[in-house]
């Protein structure tokens, strides 16, 4: 275990019974990281709704590019985010590994601040370029490649682990009901005055930076023998790698939304196919966060204990139909139900993922296996922004959506061959034998 400062008086005492766990909320560190996540998501989501659509209105208005071609600058704006994180996820999970996992967490938050403020004065100064951009894109995806495992390796040592699982839940409500209002805000704010969103991100970062500060270190992990950094950075890809439930639950969702992901295709369906711009492109955006943030909140007051792995299962076909169905429509309101449905059942998958990985894993190295996990769900977004970027410049925006959505109720299928493991789960107890 990690170890920690002694709990404070007022803090819950956990009851013998699991069932009577409290609420994570009622642990006061719990409360400070909450608020955290869901301010630092809220502001980076605003950005990155913002940016993919300045990005593709510049290369539409000042560079004359084609639906087509500005929808491959798309495309390259999820390959230019994802480098970071590929090059950097190892050395990031030995960094939540070794440090003091808070310190990480804010000194990213201040790294997208920044950001956030050059970005507001490009905006001001009408200085905004497609390689300023990408560089940007590039620069907060460097932050959150030593975000995300830091933030996720704080959760079990801030609550007992029989409230892990609720806890998990709720973390997933402050992304989910974050990424909600982000993306709508953004859109709006965007709309009444362009550099004010960057403000308001930056706000929200600032507030992230504090609230963090305010969680009572949690130490790295003891160990007894310290091995050579590079050594330790294997650990946690071979130990994901050896365990094949594990590797079978990351790899599914890694393929799944590398094909059928339809958001970096949201400016394009909100400029150009359904006429809404880009106060629309904000409830696109915040649609399938919508459906994930009541699944999350259902998953948190019953969190599901039974055939975890078929409901997995199911829920990636869902969002792979949904995806299909988005793709297809011509009208508003039915894009953002499809929207909404394939977010709920992201929501559900992303559930049953997350409680595995973090009640299976040895809390040294939580944040190494944190990372590689954090690696495949960047992956699949960002290089699945590629994939839909490069197959809409070649046979158009609703082919690829059209067309990513089946792919992925065919990866699913092929999965629960593959992985009859996934199948087999019936409760989130250890699915596999513990690696020595």
């Amino acid at each position: 275990m990690a170890t920690i400062l002694p709990p404070d008086d007022d803090e819950p005492v956990l009851p013998e019974s699991p069932s009577k766990a409290p609420s994570p909320l009622s642990f006061p560190d719990y409360r400070y990281y909450w608020l955290a996540r869901f301010t630092a998501v809220m502001a980076t989501i605003a950005m990155v709704v913002v940016i993919g659509y300045q990005l593709y209105d510049t290369a539409r208005t000042d560079y004359g590019m084609s639906i087509k071609e500005a929808s491959f600058q798309l495309g390259l704006l999820g390959l230019f985010q994802f480098v970071p994180l590929a090059v950097l996820t190892p050395v990031a999970g030995w960094v939540a590994d070794r440090f003091e996992r808070r310190s990480v967490a804010i000194f990213s938050n201040l790294i997208d601040l920044l950001i956030a403020a050059a970005l507001g004065w490009f905006t001001y100064t009408d200085g905004l370029t497609l390689p300023l951009l990408f560089g940007l894109a590039a620069l907060h995806g460097v932050a959150r490649v030593f975000s995300g495992p830091a933030m996720s390796a704080i959760a079990p040592n801030i609550v007992p682990p029989a409230v892990l699982p609720r806890a998990i839940a709720m973390s997933s409500i402050a992304w989910q009901s974050a990424s909600v209002i982000g993306p709508a805000a953004g859109g709006l704010i965007y709309a009444a005055h362009p550099t004010s969103v960057y403000i308001f991100a930056a706000v929200l970062l600032a507030i992230s930076a504090f609230t963090i500060s305010r969680v009572r270190p949690v130490l790295p992990p003891p160990t007894e023998v310290r091995r050579h950094p590079l050594r330790e950075m294997a650990d946690g890809l071979q130990f994901t790698w050896r365990e094949r439930f594990l590797l079978g639950t990351i790899t599914l969702d890694l393929f799944a939304v590398i094909l059928s992901g339809a958001t970096a295709m949201l400016p394009v369906y909100a400029r150009d196919i359904l006429m809404t711009g880009s106060e629309g492109l904000g409830f696109l955006r915040a649609a399938p966060a919508v459906g994930a943030a009541l699944v999350a909140l259902g998953l948190a007051w019953r969190p599901i204990e039974r055939n975890v792995g078929v409901k997995m299962l199911w829920a990636v076909v869902v969002f792979g139909l949904a995806t299909m169905a988005f793709g297809l429509s011509t009208n508003f309101l039915l894009s953002l139900a499809m929207l909404a449905l394939l977010g709920a059942a992201d929501m559900f998958s992303v559930f049953v993922r997350g409680t595995l990985i973090q009640l299976n894993t040895p809390d040294h190295m939580r944040g190494r296996v944190s990372a590689v996990s954090g690696l495949a769900i960047s992956a699949s977004n960002e290089l699945g922004e590629m994939r839909a970027g490069s197959m809409a410049a070649a046979f158009g925006p609703v082919f690829a959506v059209v067309a990513g959505g089946a792919a992925a109720v065919g990866v699913t299928a092929l999965w629960a061959w593959l992985f009859p493991e996934l199948r087999r789960a019936r409760t989130f107890e250890p699915q596999f034998k513990k690696a020595e």
